[in-house]
């Protein structure tokens, strides 16, 4: 018995051949309307993001954009690229922007993520528990102190809840300073006195 075997809809060959001539043959220009559409549809992206101060469309994004228009025309045989085909370029970018760039704690686009595997708002936080991190240690020149003793403080100046792994990141980057001494394994901070700033 042969298992189902499903038929592709083109024979190989020609649609090997159909991309072949397109390749050398068919090299679209973006119409006027079409570079209306991208540029109006880039500049609506990049304002999305002017609120939060976040990136949510960069040059690139728009170079994609013009790439994308002319594949699709080019997948038509057509010179020209047509507004249509614009309009399905912002589609498909914004389709596949969307699930890998939205930040899961805001669920606003941030093209950090894509960037940088981080989101604005992540850099931000790690900021700020860094400061927060620095300005209590300040205070505790010369002194060993525990990672749990360091989180219940800074819960308790700052009012917010600190995460186990947000402080222990900002111990390491202050251990990579040189401003303290951070033993991972036992978990504990040692400061060293007259180099905390």
């Amino acid at each position: 018995e042969t298992p189902n075997v499903i038929r592709p809809p083109i024979d190989q060959d020609l649609l090997r051949d159909y991309i072949q001539y397109a390749r050398e043959n068919i090299h679209p220009q973006l119409s006027d309307d079409a570079a209306n559409q991208l540029l109006e549809s880039y500049l609506e992206m990049r304002g999305s993001g002017v609120a939060s101060r976040t990136i949510t469309a960069t040059p690139r994004q728009l170079e994609s954009l013009i790439r994308l228009t002319e594949a699709l025309a080019k997948m038509r045989y057509s010179q020209t690229a047509t507004r249509a085909d614009a309009q399905e370029a912002v589609r498909l970018m914004r389709v596949a922007t969307c699930s890998a760039a939205t930040d899961p704690r805001t669920g606003r686009i941030d093209m950090d993520l894509i960037s940088t595997g981080r989101g604005s708002e992540a850099r931000e936080r790690d900021e700020q528990m860094h400061l927060a991190v620095n300005e209590i240690l300040q205070t505790k020149k010369g002194q060993r102190l525990t990672v749990r003793d360091l989180v219940q403080t800074i819960q308790e100046v700052t009012g917010h809840e600190a995460e186990h792994s947000e402080v222990t990141e900002a111990l390491r980057v202050m251990e990579a300073e040189g401003v303290i001494q951070y033993n991972e394994r036992a978990q504990s901070v040692f400061v060293r006195a007259g180099i905390a700033r």
